[in-house]
């Protein structure tokens, strides 16, 4: 029988149970066990991670000089390098990602901590050539308050850092939700805070159901900022909950995003890229290239390729160094893709690769590729989160561009041609707030990373990121020596 592991949120420095007692099973998604269970938590619970994060900012932190703070987030990324192994298995077992891919990203994802770490103390205000004379004006950067981070199973450890850098380099306090779908990697992430250095209540990290928990979060009349990962039915919540507290919110939501391959591409790069682009992770990104669209040169060729690859995917436990695609990570996801794809199949899809779940124990999905001969069917346009990718094809240039915006998503699009100007071109019409000309998923903590249109908006990532967790106070000094005027005129 497998042990479980209970789990405790972290509130204040203090590690604790939902004040009910209430706790929510994670399940193993490559075997079907219930391996550990988090808190379940109330709004009592929530209540008091906002209290306490709001407090901090006159504690120990607001004292801090940036400098301080940096070399805070600087350790905290130097420490989730050193526990990058231990983080992975974690994340692993309650995710289904693989180890070979959670492990390597908590390793890289520490650059965006130590990134944010060093900009720290380089957040700076303005003076201002003022039209009134003796007059001295300058805008000071401030931290908001108290932000809320809301962020998804997948990606963890990327979706937190692109959060934590950012506000805390500006000086700001949080109170992070994880996902009720796998809370056990960020939980052992949050013991790596104190650390670092960060003193109690800068961090707090509580899980649990989206009611009571995520609402009380995103409108809580403490919270300043919301930063949310997640799907567009739940961002839509959120702006509702904004309305109680006027709290600045931004959104990375899913996305569809294309994948175009022109004639003159250098076909085995363009080929590896969608492979990686769409059965990495499972398809369980929301960067993900799934809607793939081929010049009708290459087509054949290109899916030929392609579909050999799709079917020597060696698919099993994500622990293991000889898996190459893991599972699912809920029952959901399947049940949804199942559907899906039998719907494809149902308004005129060619099934090329793939198609069904694998029998036996675990979440797991055949890598899939379908061609589709028709632009509006269903499931060119509906995010699935996992291993499944929509193929048309397309004569020229204005009709790739065409296909392309043709969604309501538009957070990433991919581009393979050795044309620099087409590249150019393209990159400017395509309606996507990323866009990666011959490579795919690449990221970096210098680089921007955001979405438009139903993908969401605001920018993670980058230096201005800092920015968008801090408010400008505009100070106006007189330096004259005579007195103000009277606004009254003597009679």
């Amino acid at each position: 029988m497998t042990e479980i592991t209970e789990y405790k949120m972290l509130i204040n420095g203090a590690w604790v149970a939902a004040s009910d007692g209430g706790l929510l099973d994670s399940f193993d998604p490559s075997t079907g066990d219930i391996w550990s269970c988090v808190p379940n938590a109330t709004e009592a619970d929530v209540d008091a991670a906002v209290r306490a994060a709001d407090a901090a900012l006159d504690g120990p932190w607001g004292q801090m000089t940036p400098t301080e703070r940096g070399k805070c987030i600087t350790r905290l990324g130097d420490l989730l390098a050193e526990h990058s192994e231990e983080l992975g298995r974690v994340e692993t077992r309650d995710t289904g990602k693989m180890f070979k891919e959670t492990k390597w990203q908590a390793t890289y994802i520490a650059e965006f901590l130590r990134f944010f770490g060093g900009a720290a103390d380089k957040i700076n205000g303005d003076t201002l050539p003022i039209d009134k004379p003796d007059m001295f004006v300058f805008t000071d950067r401030e931290p908001l308050g108290v932000v809320a981070a809301v962020v998804p199973w997948n990606s963890q450890m990327f979706l937190s850092a692109v959060k934590i850098g950012p506000a805390l380099a500006a000086g700001n306090t949080m109170v992070m939700k994880a996902s009720e779908h796998a809370s056990a990697p960020l939980l052992e992430f949050g013991k790596l805070i104190a650390k670092a250095g960060i003193p109690d209540g800068v961090i707090n990290i509580v899980t649990g159901l989206g009611e009571p928990c995520g609402r009380a979060l995103t409108s809580h009349p403490l919270v300043a900022r919301v930063a949310f990962t997640g799907g567009p039915a739940s961002a839509a919540h959120v702006i509702r909950n904004s309305a109680h507290n006027f709290a600045e919110v931004s959104l990375e939501l899913g996305g569809k995003s294309p994948f175009i391959v022109f004639e003159d591409a250098n076909i085995e790069s363009a080929v590896n890229g969608s492979v990686a682009g769409i059965f990495a992770a499972t398809g369980q990104s929301c960067v993900a290239g799934s809607r793939l669209y081929l010049h009708e040169d290459i087509a054949d060729e290109f899916l030929e390729k392609m579909v050999k690859i799709a079917k020597g995917i060696v698919i099993g436990d994500p622990q293991a160094d000889e898996t190459e695609m893991g599972p699912l990570c809920t029952q959901g996801q399947m049940d949804h893709i199942q559907a899906q794809v039998a719907l494809a199949v149902d308004e005129g899809g060619t099934v090329l690769s793939g198609g069904n779940a694998v029998t036996g124990d675990g979440l797991f999905f055949e890598p899939t590729i379908i061609e589709c001969p028709r632009q509006d069917m269903t499931i060119v346009d509906t995010e699935l989160f996992g291993p499944v990718l929509a193929v048309q094809r397309f004569k020229t240039e204005e009709e790739a561009l065409a296909l392309a915006n043709d969604t309501k998503h538009g957070l990433a699009a991919g581009i393979f041609t050795r044309d620099s100007a087409r590249s150019l071109r393209m990159a400017r019409r395509i309606k996507a707030g990323i866009v990666w000309v011959n490579t795919y998923r690449a990221i970096s903590p210098i680089a921007e990373f955001g979405g438009m249109k139903t993908s969401g908006h605001g920018r993670e990532s980058g230096f201005q990121a800092i920015y968008d967790y801090t408010r400008p106070k505009t100070v106006w000094m007189n330096m004259s020596d005579d007195p103000l005027a009277s606004p009254f005129q003597p009679r």
